[in-house]
């Protein structure tokens, strides 16, 4: 594999190969009924008792309340999984154009992340209702972890604690979607890359998008520094806000930084890899694939009070001293709710 690269945030150029680009579709019907351009043929149900709303995906709250009725329960989330399964045979469903597919990613991949999310990691969220209701907004978070399990908890809890139910868009590094299945799991849950364009895009069309300008710095940073944020880039992030004239959200989040604890780096094995780095942790690789299994930290994810950018003028997002000053802003915000939660917390398990 190449020397991965990673593409700074406030980069203004065009990504990269078209390997690297999400494909632009709006459906996947003509494709999968095997044409390019003809109707899709609608495959008919099987001939089952007719059930209401089986074409609705089932949410958190109605499978919980589906458990406590019962049998009749029970045969609304059969026919709600066929009637999925109906959809993704026949090509009947939509992503947009940078691949995030909705469906998928509420009924299939939250699936799966929640019992991390809920058991192994016990997540609990702190200032949700600091995320606004509608429109866009930028949630900046500190980042680490030596995978970036983080990322997905705080799309987790935003996707399950949030009133009005909203989605977190995140902005991923190149390497992301230089990796097999990797960089279609990214792609369906809203990944994108990491590049002002692409933010610019979707805040505009009014997304939550979530950007850790750590990057491999912080995710790779070894556990003597844990909790020590690293710089923050150029203030692209800030930029990128001021230009859409969106909120910034700062997320602090405790727990990730001991899931891995990387005592060394090895940084021959990175460079023939082409990683950034080569964790070596207490487990990994000594006892092989077990290493690999995160240690069940207790987590907390904070979200800050926003700090609005409406009020600057359009010119603002050029002015390289207000830039430094917001993204010092942010920066000392998140610094100091870590430090806060890390008093609070009783024990890294518990």
């Amino acid at each position: 594999m190449a020397d991965a690269k990673v593409i700074p945030f406030d980069d203004d150029r065009s990504r990269g190969s078209a390997a690297q680009r999400p494909q632009r579709r709006r459906s996947a019907g003509n494709r999968r009924a095997g044409t390019e351009s003809g109707p899709v043929r609608e495959v008919q149900p099987l001939p089952t008792r007719a059930v209401p709303q089986d074409d609705v995906p089932v949410t958190a709250e109605q499978e919980a309340s589906d458990r406590s009725q019962g049998d009749g329960g029970l045969e609304r989330r059969i026919a709600g999984g066929l009637a999925f399964l109906r959809r993704r045979l026949t090509g009947d469903y939509e992503v947009d154009d940078f691949g995030y597919d909705e469906e998928l990613t509420d009924q299939v991949l939250m699936s799966l992340l929640r019992p991390l999310y809920d058991k192994y990691f016990r997540v609990e969220v702190k200032g949700v209702e600091n995320i606004p209701s509608e429109g866009g907004a930028l949630i900046v978070a500190n980042h680490s972890g030596t995978l970036p399990m983080d990322g997905l908890m705080m799309q987790v809890a935003v996707h399950d604690n949030h009133p009005a139910g909203r989605h977190l868009r995140l902005l991923a590094a190149d390497l992301v979607f230089m990796l097999p299945v990797v960089n279609e799991l990214a792609r369906k849950l809203g990944h994108t890359l990491a590049c002002s364009e692409d933010a610019a895009r979707l805040l505009e069309q009014g997304e939550l998008v979530g950007v850790m300008p750590e990057g491999f710095k912080g995710l790779g940073k070894p556990f003597a520094d844990r909790y020590k944020l690293q710089r923050f880039g150029r203030g692209g992030f800030v930029s990128t806000a001021l230009r859409a004239g969106t909120p910034i959200v700062p997320c602090s989040i405790v727990g990730a930084e001991e899931i891995y604890p990387m005592i060394g780096n090895a940084k021959t094995v990175a460079r023939l890899l082409g990683f950034p780095y080569f964790p070596l942790t207490p487990t990994f690789p000594w006892l092989g694939p077990l290493g690999a299994i995160p240690l069940p930290t207790k987590w907390t994810i904070q979200f800050g009070e926003p700090i609005p950018t409406d009020g600057y003028p359009p010119e603002a997002a050029e002015d390289p001293m207000l830039m430094f000053n917001l993204t010092d802003q942010v920066r000392e915000q998140i610094q100091h709710t870590l430090y806060k939660l890390l008093v609070q917390r009783r024990s890294v398990f518990f």
